[in-house]
This record gives structure tokens, sequence and C-alpha cells, in this order.
């Protein structure tokens, strides 16, 4: 159990974390790259999964360690800002992978990300093409916030959203999920702990500065790495 947050400490990591927030938010309209420019390499394959609301370039420190290891990084573009509720977006990266024809591949996602992964592994992947996955600061098991949300696609973090619930409720894909928060999440207050994975609790704080974390970039980086056992297996 972490201890707990003083007032202060809250407004501070929240004015922090939203500050981080606009910044990559800024980044991205500011930014000219094109994300093919990642889609290069010898190494596993990547898929990058931003939150809610957030174009790939919340990711980009994630995305370059990745790519600078060897791997091809894809963005998938018809996400646009992530807006889609979860079983339409992971239908789209489940198009997305097997229209390119990727394999053996890892996913590093972020927040709403993570639930749109965790449904693409358990429903949409017969062919086992998703080996692994990092889910930064998403919220598994709902967020209490998303009850007074203004409209649905927030609101559709709620507990007792049915996507929401039954992704909390499957457990058959958690052991190749690792889950990674902070000690301190003012969008996800519960966590992100996820029963059968590999949880990794931060003692930084945020939703998300800890996408700039050092610690979770090499975590990211050393999972789409590591050997996988789904060759021996199917």
């Amino acid at each position: 159990m972490s201890a707990p947050v003083s007032l202060r400490a809250f407004a501070e990591g929240v004015t922090k974390d939203y500050v981080v927030a606009a910044a990559l938010q800024l980044g991205g309209w500011a930014s000219r790259i094109d994300p093919a420019r990642y889609a290069s390499g010898t190494e596993r394959p990547c898929i990058a999964l931003p939150g809610v609301y957030e174009t790939w370039h919340f990711m980009r420190p994630m995305i370059e360690a990745l790519h600078r290891r060897g791997h091809p990084v894809h963005v998938v573009s018809a996400l646009h800002c992530n807006r889609r509720p979860v079983i339409d977006s992971a239908e789209l990266v489940a198009r997305f992978i097997a229209d390119r024809g990727l394999d053996d591949v890892f996913i590093a996602a972020h927040s709403k990300g993570g639930l749109i992964g965790k449904y693409a592994m358990l429903k949409l992947d017969p062919d086992h093409r998703l080996v692994r996955m990092v889910a930064v600061a998403t919220p598994f098991s709902g967020s209490r916030y998303a009850r007074w949300a203004p409209n649905s696609t927030l609101r559709a973090f709620r507990a007792d959203d049915p996507t929401t619930a039954l992704l909390a409720s499957e457990d058959l894909v958690n052991e190749r999920i690792v889950s990674v928060f902070s000690s301190f999440d003012p969008i996800v207050p519960e966590g992100s702990e996820l029963p059968g994975a590999h949880n990794v609790r931060l003692p930084s704080g945020g939703h998300f500065d800890v996408l700039r974390d050092r610690r979770a970039i090499d975590i990211v980086t050393t999972e789409a790495a590591r050997p996988s056992a789904r060759n021996c297996d199917h």
C-alpha cells in the first residue's frame, strides 16, 4: 500500500501531470513527423496504442526508444485521437495487423490503449499474432471518476461498463501482460493492478508523466525484446 497523498501533494501532482499532457498534446499538433519513419527495423514488430483523446505523439518517448533498438513500430493512424469505443478500436487494430501481415507482435499501450490491446488479444487474435503487451496506466478495473464524465467516450471507463467489466473478468491473456502504473494516478485512482499479470508500481506519480519515466520506457523495451514461448505453444 502506498502512503496517503496529502492535499498539497495531490494538487501539485495533478498540475504537473496536466502540464505534461498539454505539452504532449501541443507537441503533437506542431509535429510534422511522419510516423512511417518508425516502421523500419529487423527486431520484433511493435504496435503503439495511445489513450483516449491522444494521438500517437503521446507515446513518442517509448516509440523512439523501441525504434532505436531495432524494432519497427507501427502507428494505427485510423484511430486518430482514439475516441471510438474500445471494441471498434480493437477491430481497427486487428485489421491493421492482418492487412500488413504482421506476426509475433508486441503492443506498447497507454491508458485506454491497454483496454484496446487486451480486447484484441482476447477476442480478435485467432492466429496468436499478438504475443505480449506492456500497458501503462490502464484502467483495467475502471475509474471511479468516469461516472461523472461529461460524455459517453469517458463514461465508458466506468467499472460497470459492459466492455470494461468484460475485460476485468476475463483473465485468459493476463499472464502475457505487464501492467505498469504510478503510485499516484489522478485519473485512475484505483490503480492499474491486473490479476494474473506482472504488475509494476513505480514510485513516480502521474497518468501522463509516467510515459516519460525512464523506468517505464526500460520495461517496454525489455519486454519487446524478450523471447516468446508462443512458438512452443502453438
